[in-house]
């Protein structure tokens, strides 16, 4: 039975680089053998690497790796260390002067948990490669995801523990989407079909306050959390797409950020999803589905990022704070 992951795709393999006392880390989805893939940027504060090559109409259709990191724009360094695990392994674009891996990411902002000094590096990214695997991996406060908080709408001192999520869905026949997501919003994440929240900004007894109304009686100029924000992640399916459908899968992936965190999109949020399509399933499905089903495990994926996050560096979990 495959596992309920972005690591059912058959090709894709999954990394973490964890430093659990800087509270920040990084985490690699290879596709060593290449993937058509496609970007879309939405919040108002995102880092990014290698973006504009994915734009349609561009030379470069393929990715071989996507990278998310902690550490903010510090974190783009570990790229450099996937470049070189892949150059080493012999995968990359050809070109006249050898083989050029593409590697396209992200960056999260965890600076204000645990150490600022400490940030995702070219080791850090090579590490990550090198503990890639299949089946399935780390969820919660690992990788990308160890320095993550959710719920800013007063500040980190009332903001409880993000993480990192991974979730996959079926379509007909041998169709397989997957999501793999760092939740670290300014906003809460509530229950998807409920809309109760799940993670959110402390109140004083164990339970969370509402963003939405905390919106309502202060201006949000008074608000702090700004530049501490973003959601980073990957949607991937083992269906045949071209860049164009590719694009409108991470598209749709955003639906599902908007339905399990609220609000998303904001200006000092740098939410990205990247697509990767792997085309080496026999099956077809119809692009309305795949993309129903893309929101779908975004959903599911954010939710467990908090539901399987533990304390870190000052930051109860959820159900630490429950408890």
């Amino acid at each position: 039975m495959p596992p309920d992951s972005i690591t059912a795709i058959p090709g894709l393999r999954v990394g973490h680089w964890t430093d659990r006392r800087a509270a920040t880390g990084c985490t690699v989805v290879l596709c060593e053998t290449g993937a058509v893939a496609a970007v879309d940027v939405r919040g108002g504060a995102p880092g990014t690497r290698e973006t504009d090559v994915l734009r349609p109409g561009n030379l470069v259709e393929r990715a071989h790796a996507v990278i998310l990191s902690g550490g903010s724009a510090f974190g783009l360094d570990a790229a450099a260390g996937v470049m070189r695990y892949l150059e080493e392994q012999g995968v990359g674009l050809p070109t006249p002067g050898g083989l050029v891996p593409i590697v396209v990411g992200a960056v999260l902002y965890d600076l204000s948990v645990g150490r600022s000094d400490v940030r995702p590096d070219a080791a850090a990214g090579y590490a990550a490669c090198r503990a890639a695997k299949g089946g399935r991996i780390p969820q919660g406060s690992v990788g990308a995801g160890s320095g993550a908080t959710v719920g800013k709408a007063l500040g980190m001192g009332r903001a409880v523990k993000g993480g990192i999520g991974v979730a996959s869905e079926r379509a007909a026949g041998d169709i397989i989407v997957g999501a793999l997501v760092a939740v670290n919003c300014f906003g809460e994440v509530v229950e998807p079909d409920s809309g109760c929240i799940l993670a959110g900004p402390r109140d004083e007894k164990g339970g969370f306050l509402n963003t939405l109304e905390i919106l309502r009686r202060r201006p949000a100029s008074a608000l702090s959390g700004g530049f501490t924000n973003s959601t980073i992640g990957v949607v991937a399916t083992n269906a045949r797409l071209n860049r164009e459908q590719a694009y409108r899968l991470a598209v749709m992936a955003h639906d599902g950020l908007s339905r399990a965190v609220r609000p998303a999109h904001t200006p000092v949020d740098g939410d990205v999803f990247f697509s990767l399509a792997t085309g080496v399933a026999e099956g077809s499905v119809d692009p309305i589905t795949l993309g129903a089903l893309t929101a779908r495990a975004v959903e599911r994926a954010i939710v467990r990022a908090v539901t399987e996050a533990r304390g870190l560096a000052g930051v109860p979990s959820v159900g630490e704070w429950r408890r």
